[in-house]
């Protein structure tokens, strides 16, 4: 069973009540939101500006599912770069519930195929605040590896925060 499957705007209530759910749970390893984040409105919003912004080419929105597939979080290509470069970078959560049972390490590596066979992209890059040793072991499943650390990379919970930077290239 996949674990993944492209955002759609039916998904926009269904992740704006997943987020409310687990909006303490998540706090601590993203960026300050604008309380419209939370609401069914900001993420139809949310939610089709990620279409349009695929429809560019510039970004693969997906929502992660639960094993009867139930929606539990997101998965994303962002920023994907072509020419010469042909790189993105991977970006995820999922809900507390749904932790600790390998759905992560599933949607991270049907995104990895997905971005090497489907689009063709030679290297994908992913950022973990250092203490966040269970994304960590997420993408070394998946075969990711250290490649540089970030000091004040980009802000989460109000400051900005040291990233440890990941990335797997389609050749290795």
């Amino acid at each position: 069973m996949s674990r993944t499957r492209l955002l759609a705007p039916a998904d926009a209530p269904v992740l704006a009540e997943l987020i409310r759910r687990n909006r303490a749970f998540l706090d601590p390893w993203e960026p300050v939101r604008d309380e419209s984040y939370f609401t069914d409105e900001g993420q139809v919003q949310l939610t089709q500006a990620a279409l349009e912004a695929m429809d560019a080419g510039l970004t693969n929105p997906r929502v992660i599912l639960d094993e009867d597939g139930a929606v539990v979080g997101r998965i994303n290509l962002n920023n994907i770069v072509r020419g010469p470069f042909q790189s993105a970078s991977v970006g995820y959560w999922l809900a507390e519930s749904a932790g600790g049972r390998g759905l992560a390490t599933q949607a991270v590596a049907e995104l990895v195929e997905f971005a090497f066979t489907e689009l063709g992209l030679h290297r994908l890059e992913a950022g973990t605040i250092p203490h966040n040793l269970r994304s960590q072991a997420v993408l070394a499943r998946n075969g990711f590896v250290r490649f540089g650390y970030a000091p004040r990379y980009l802000q989460i919970a109000g400051a900005y925060t040291d990233h440890i930077l990941f990335q797997r290239l389609a050749d290795d």
